[in-house]
């Protein structure tokens, strides 16, 4: 065979051999061979570059180039589903279907995995295009991430629809969840909280290499488009797993509510032996036909519910109390316990939140803690064995009075039941904190910057502080661990086009205490540059709309401490924008004043967020979600089908785009 029939053939074995292996689990061929087969296949796609393709198994690698997401709207919404937690609430539904749809009617039971949601777009069998959930309306395109997770397909076999979507969760099972906490701890790095947040962490990484090397896994639950092959959402799944899809083995499709519960206590126990997380069962009515029927409220579909298991609950020994101090200087206990076994994973750690926990729950070393998880999830403690007790117990647990990383004394604000470190200028936890903040993606959004790498500059005294960073050079970086010239370049390349962040962004990433978002965007607004701001007191801060004192006396409390002062002037001298543009300085109206908009939908003349900044700009206020209090909607293309009908159905006025631009020109 020549050339590209060989390529060809490669491919093909290549995609076989994966979906055996990470799908089935049949492996044919060992790993050697599997490797000498994708070292040949990279070897003639390099000297031949004419036969590159996007979905070629060689792709599964990754790249370490970075690449910022694009939004991109939802075909179909992405919707949640209603919780349920006891049997009789199970019931509760069960018989309202029945009620609904007057005939009979079967439940397909699925395992309801606790990953980050995914769509898959496939057409002509080739993944086309995958994108996270977002606001379920539009989401972010991860397709480059998600070509690395080998249990996803990238090109299909069978009888497929030339064009569809298949819904499912990515999941990091427990074992590399587990690896790469310990590889974490070893490097001194934040460990991740639980598998969730470790697999939508790594989906959204720049780099694709990192989202390869950390071994996602994936499991497909739902089929959408116009040519599906059945009327059955059972039987959708079995044709879907015939075409190389990764669905779950253990979805079963019950006629009766005693077969629903016989699958619930199954799963109930049996779960905790499955290599992945999950938190309850999803039931949904099998037939398209009668989901159509069934339709939709303002947040779910009428026809499908999530059950959730209750917190799986363990005993284990108090060894000892430690402290964490967090960016804002909010100082936690942490639990330090005898290793436990608890939904899946080896428990070692549980949050006690605060002072006011450890003296409610009258802790003593060497106690016998009950320790569940919240959400089948982050570990908590949650009462004490006393009967446990011996009369040689341990001493009483009492909340530290200075913070363990500086030794500043802590504080506690009237109405509030953290305790403070003060000390946020020297305080090594919290310049980390504030430097992470501020390269953060709404903030700063500096490129090649993490958690990792400000750690890694900070242990190497390269910065102290955000400012450091501007005077960061590449031959500064190159040379610390993993650091090429290549991505020191880019670092600096990162940090100096941050300099054209405009003026509110860049008051949100100084990380004052209580100013989010909204609130830059209002002062920014309302004292035009830095300088009048430093300058103001509490009363003018006040007359400002939506700040309220606690928010003014944080921001002249910031201002008064001169460190800060300084840190501002640097930052300045370094060139960031401390002045709000001319063109946002001009145009401002209260033409809706006192109203609250909500946006939904695809728009031509602007993007959704400029929307936003029209809103707020003409004294508007910007809401999530369709309440009686809604004064309108302003609606794109393709606007929600759950808000389109909340709407109709309260007598909430629909915008579009130009009858909008008309009201506020």
């Amino acid at each position: 065979m020549n050339v590209q029939e060989r390529i060809a053939w490669l491919r093909s074995e290549l995609h076989r051999h994966n979906h055996n292996y990470y799908v089935l689990n049949a492996p044919e061929i060992t790993d050697r061979e599997f490797d000498e087969l994708m070292y040949e296949l990279q070897r003639l796609e390099k000297e031949h570059p004419e036969f590159h393709d996007e979905n070629s198994p060689t792709m599964r690698v990754g790249s370490d180039l970075n690449k910022n997401f694009v939004q991109v709207a939802h075909r179909y919404p992405m919707l949640s589903l209603g919780n349920t937690y006891s049997e009789a609430e199970v019931t509760e539904f069960y018989n309202r279907v029945k009620g609904l749809l007057n005939e009979d009617f079967d439940i397909c039971c699925e395992l309801k995995y606790d990953g980050t949601s995914i769509s898959l777009t496939y057409e002509e069998g080739r993944l086309m295009r995958a994108v996270t959930r977002g606001d379920g309306e539009k989401g972010d395109d991860v397709t480059d991430n998600v070509k690395t997770i080998r249990s996803i397909p990238l090109v299909l076999h069978g009888d497929y629809p030339r064009v569809f979507e298949i819904r499912g969760e990515i999941l990091m099972p427990w074992e590399s969840f587990e690896r790469l906490n310990r590889e974490r701890e070893a490097r001194e790095e934040p460990l991740f909280a639980n598998p969730r947040n470790a697999a939508s962490g790594t989906l959204k990484s720049q780099n694709s290499s990192v989202v390869a090397s950390r071994k996602l896994d994936a499991y497909l639950y739902y089929l959408l488009g116009e040519e599906l092959p059945c009327d059955g959402h059972y039987e959708n799944l079995q044709a879907a797993s015939s075409w190389g899809l990764k669905v779950s083995e253990h979805a079963r499709k019950v006629h009766s509510l005693q077969e629903v519960f016989d699958y619930i206590s199954y799963w109930d126990t049996e779960r905790k032996n499955l290599p992945v997380a999950t938190d309850g069962i999803v039931l949904k009515v099998n037939s398209l036909r009668q989901q159509k029927n069934l339709g939709y409220t303002a947040k779910s579909p009428r026809w499908a519910i999530a059950y959730k298991f209750q917190a799986e609950q363990a005993l284990t020994r108090l060894n000892k109390v430690t402290y964490q101090v967090g960016r804002t200087g909010v100082v936690t206990p942490v639990a330090n316990l005898d290793p436990v076994q608890l939904s899946g994973t080896v428990v070692r750690r549980a949050s006690l939140h605060n002072a006011d926990i450890i003296q409610s729950l009258d802790l003593h070393v060497g106690d016998m803690v009950y320790v569940e998880k919240g959400g089948e999830i982050i570990p908590k403690i949650t009462g004490v064995d006393t009967s446990a007790r011996s009369m040689l117990m341990g001493e009483k647990v009492s909340f530290i009075t200075r913070c363990p990383e500086c030794g500043s004394k802590l504080i506690r604000y009237e109405g509030e039941a953290a305790h403070y470190c003060p000390n946020e200028t020297a305080c090594p936890p919290q310049i980390k904190g504030k430097i992470e903040h501020f390269i953060s993606r709404k903030a700063m959004n500096i490129d090649g910057l993490g958690p990792e790498t400000v750690d890694m500059f900070f242990q190497a005294g390269l910065i102290k502080d955000t400012a450091d960073l501007y005077r960061l050079q590449a031959i500064d970086i190159r040379g610390l661990e993993r650091m090429g010239d290549k991505s020191a370049i880019n670092i600096v390349h990162g940090i100096a086009e941050s300099r054209q962040i405009p003026f509110e962004r860049v008051l949100y990433a100084l990380g004052i205490r209580f100013v989010g978002e909204t609130v830059a965007k209002k002062l920014a607004k309302a004292f035009f540059d830095i300088d009048n701001l430093m300058a103001t007191d509490v009363d003018a801060l006040v007359a400002v709309d939506e700040i309220g004192e606690k928010i003014a006396q944080s921001i002249v409390t910031y201002f008064n401490n001169p460190a800060n002062v300084a840190l501002v002037n640097r930052l300045k001298a370094a060139g960031l924008q401390f002045t709000l543009s001319e063109e946002k300085q001009g145009g401002y109206s209260n033409k809706l004043e006192g109203m609250s908009i909500v946006i939904s939908g695809v728009f031509t003349r602007h993007s959704r967020d400029e929307y936003k900044e029209l809103i707020e700009k003409h004294g508007g206020k910007n809401v999530g979600s369709i309440s009686s209090k809604t004064s309108f909607v302003l609606a794109g293309a393709n606007m929600g089908p759950a808000k389109l009908e909340k709407a109709r159905k309260l007598g909430i006025r629909i915008m579009d785009e130009e009858e909008f631009l008309t009201l506020i020109s």
